[in-house]
């Protein structure tokens, strides 16, 4: 679903540089479905650069955006660069902890097994242990919060194929994983979009970074953590957005702002 963003972000006038992470979707790297919130940092850092060089884009009017999981690395980013012109983050989960631990101490339980077997692999160069990302509750997955799945399939567009498995040690760094801790650090302009019928993690995080931010602002929408990529509420969301991202990277003359 994220090509809408960038059709209406470019349709808006602001220049977008999309990707897929290392060892996800379209990018390389071997093992697939590797989830390192480390190497991560380095391909936000890496596309940031990216847009600084490109001749038709303002290298001082620069934002970065994300959603989901993905809005813990554009807040992590935000804290690294200090010269972004604007952040924004929409229904943001920014603390991996949070999400495990909204699952119960029995399900941390059960995936210690495979978090355990996958490091011995790992450092023996043997083929990785994998896990469902998500699926039901009860059943052994990263995430199983009720309707997780169903939404997860809702976002994915017919045709595409979703790869619903991780490393299982992959689980741990994102269990130690928490942006949320860098809010004060984000000096730029932030959007927060957050859902207040949030099904993956605690609102109040969202409302906490806000606190935090210097510069922050929040924006509720009436919708869970995957009804907010749909109609109607999408179509809202994303005006809020564009007039954000407007308003902070003022457009002027024939550079272009760009959102990473």
């Amino acid at each position: 679903m994220l090509g809408q963003y960038e059709r209406w972000f470019s349709e808006a006038g602001i220049a977008v540089v999309a990707f897929d992470f290392r060892n996800l979707g379209e990018s390389g790297g071997e093992p697939r479905q590797l989830v390192s919130q480390r190497r991560y940092a380095v391909d936000v850092d890496a596309a940031i650069e990216f847009a600084r060089s490109r001749p038709e884009v303002d290298p001082a009017r620069l934002a970065v955006w994300g959603t989901s999981f993905g809005a813990s690395h554009a807040l992590a980013a935000a804290a690294r660069h200090p010269d972004l012109a604007a952040a924004v983050v929409q229904c943001p989960v920014l603390s991996g902890r949070a999400v495990v631990l909204r699952a119960g101490a029995r399900h941390l339980a059960r995936m210690t097994g495979p978090i355990v077997a996958d490091l011995f692999r790992a450092m023996l160069r043997l083929p990785r242990r994998y896990v469902p990302l998500v699926g039901r509750p009860g059943e052994k997955a990263f995430v199983n919060q009720p309707g997780a799945l169903e939404g997860w399939q809702s976002v994915t567009p017919p045709g595409s194929e979703f790869d619903n498995r991780i490393t299982a040690a992959s689980g741990l760094g994102m269990l130690f994983y928490n942006a949320a801790a860098q809010a004060s650090d984000v000096r730029c302009p932030l959007l927060v979009a957050a859902c207040d019928r949030e099904n993956l993690i605690a609102p109040e995080i969202a409302e906490k970074v806000v606190a935090e931010a210097p510069r922050a602002e929040l924006k509720h929408y009436d919708a869970d953590h995957f009804t907010v990529y749909h109609p109607p509420v999408v179509e809202q969301v994303v005006a809020d957005q564009i007039a954000f991202l407007t308003r902070h990277l003022r457009p002027s003359g024939t550079w272009r702002a760009a959102a990473v």
